[in-house]
Parts: C-alpha cells; structure tokens; sequence
C-alpha cells in the first residue's frame, strides 16, 4: 500500500534533552495508525514535526507525499490536526465556527453555509449547531474541533489524544466517528494514552520509548509477541516476590510489589503453566495463587516502557 507517513531517523533535541532518537514510522494510506507512549516519550514532538509545526534536527519524513521540511506548504495543504484540547471559538455557535473554518479555506459564503450544514449532520451536531461552543459539552466539543478539521477535505489527520477527559460514553462516540472517516479513504494518525482505544481503533500501533520506537506490528502481533496469554501469580511474601522476579528475568511482562503479583508470558497450554510453576515455586510454597488471562496491550506496554525490555522489536 502507498504511505500516507513516512519517517526515517527522526531526531530533536532542545539543549541537552535528547526527545526523539531515532523515530522510523511506515503509515499505510487509508488506515488509523496508533503512536503509543508513556508521558515524555517523544508522542507529541513526532506529531509536532510531521505536521511541519516544528522542524526536526535530524532524520527526513514525508506526509501526503511531501517533504515536512522542504515542502511545508504542501504538507499543511494536505493535512489536519486535531490537538489534546478543542480549539473552537465558544462565542460562536457551533455553525458560526465552521462557516468561519470554510471561509478560511478559501470557500464561497454558500459554499461555506453548505459545508457546515453537512458536518453538523456527519457529527451528530444538527441539533447544537445554532448554540453557542460554549454550551457544549466536552464530547461535543471534541467533534466540533474535528469536523472544523474536515472542512478542507485532508487526506491525513493528526489526532493528538482526542480523548484524553472525555468520559466513556463520548469516547464511544469519538471512537464512531473515527472508524467512519478511515472508511472514506483518510488516513488517522492517532496518540493517545487509552489503550484500549488503540487496540479497538488501530490497524498498526508503534511504541515509542525514550524517543525511539521500540516495537510496531498489528494489535495482534504485538500481543502475540509477548504470548497470547499471560499467567498471572500472586506470591506468599516479598521475599519469593524478589527471587521469582530475579529468576524469570524479562518473561516478566508486569509486577506490583506492593500486592506481591507478577504477570509472565505463556502459551496457555496446561503444560507449560504447569512447567513455570514447577520452575519457580518446586516445593509449593512461593505461589499463592494463579489466574490466567489473554495477553493485552497493556502487556505490551508495561513490557517495553520497563528497563528489562528497552531493544527495539519489529514485528
């Protein structure tokens, strides 16, 4: 498929903070493609430079085609971004704002009228769309800013944690509208903190750690990278809690100390659940008690943002 995002070597610094050491990214066109993170992993600086908003200190990246650096214009021409806070105007109402984005783009007033009245439609906001911005709510909100961002037809969008305060009910819908734009031919790209929201949106993920990627693939591969299912153990004391985590090293893919529970990779068959309980706990004592459960992006998470999984994985 043709790449609607493309990266290679992505670096910034500002003074001796090295943010982004490296970022390759390959984002298929017509596809949500999930930048996932802990805070301060490099998510916003990465949207940052392909949205030509800032220009990297090393490393190339093309969006829609073009060159973020050479080709800003371009770039900005083909693009949208949508950021963690909704950047509509509450003195308007919701029509006014995206008769105001139309005209900004270049549309007639009939043009703009017409353009606004589908949008509202498209984002269940017919009903709002004569009140004030400021009367929304903040799931409305959220849709207005993002159908503001569609007034000029972009052929990739930026979603910098469009759901980040919003409670589950208007997550849900976010999460609608979203699958009904990649169905159109846009491509998202996509951060955000809730992974599940990734899990259920995403068509590819990327993991970024100290800013660098350290794993990419399908929600399934990664998963299935750090074992379909995952034994959960519960350990008697602190004391078998260390020597068990010292003794499976980085099978471990989670732990808390404080309620003495580890979570290693397995297959799931009953034999070889068997075989890490003969492995860590031969004389029945260390282990308190079990549960097995299919393998999450969470796993995957806590797995490679945790110091014993920092090489690069592709899968």
């Amino acid at each position: 498929m043709p790449l609607a995002v493309e990266a290679v070597g992505l670096t910034k610094s500002y003074g001796k903070l090295d943010v982004l050491t490296g970022v390759d990214l390959a984002v298929p066109a017509g596809t949500v493609f999930s930048l996932l993170g802990p805070n301060g992993a490099g998510k916003t600086t990465t949207v940052r430079i392909l949205a030509t908003l800032l220009r990297p200190d090393g490393g190339q990246a093309r969006v829609a085609g073009h060159d973020v650096v050479r080709q800003r214009r371009q770039v900005r021409g083909a693009i949208s971004l949508t950021g963690q806070y909704a950047a509509v105007d509450d003195l308007q109402t919701g029509a006014e704002n995206l008769r105001m984005m139309g005209r900004l783009n270049g549309l007639g007033a009939a043009a703009a009228t017409r353009k606004a009245a589908e949008l509202l439609e498209r984002f269940d906001l017919t009903g709002a769309g004569n009140r004030r911005a400021g009367t929304y709510s903040g799931g409305m909100r959220r849709r207005l800013d993002l159908a503001a961002g569609l007034v000029g037809t972009p052929q990739v969008i930026f979603l910098d944690e469009p759901t980040t305060g919003l409670d589950l009910t208007s997550r849900q819908a976010m999460w609608q509208v979203i699958t009904g734009l990649v169905s159109t031919g846009v491509t998202v790209f996509l951060t955000t903190q809730y992974l599940e929201e990734a899990d259920r949106l995403a068509d590819r993920i990327a993991v970024v750690d100290h800013g660098r990627v350290v794993a990419s693939g399908t929600p399934a591969e990664l998963k299935r990278r750090f074992g379909d299912q995952r034994l959960d153990l519960e350990l008697a004391d602190r004391t078998r809690f260390d020597a068990v985590i010292t003794l499976l090293g980085a099978r471990v893919v989670q732990s808390d100390p404080d309620r003495l529970t580890i979570g290693v990779t397995t297959d799931g068959s009953a034999a070889h659940v068997r075989a890490v309980l003969d492995e860590i706990d031969p004389q029945r004592v260390a282990v308190r008690r079990f549960s097995l459960h299919s393998a999450t992006l969470d796993d995957v998470f806590l797995a490679l943002t945790t110091p014993v999984l920092k090489e690069s994985v592709n899968v």
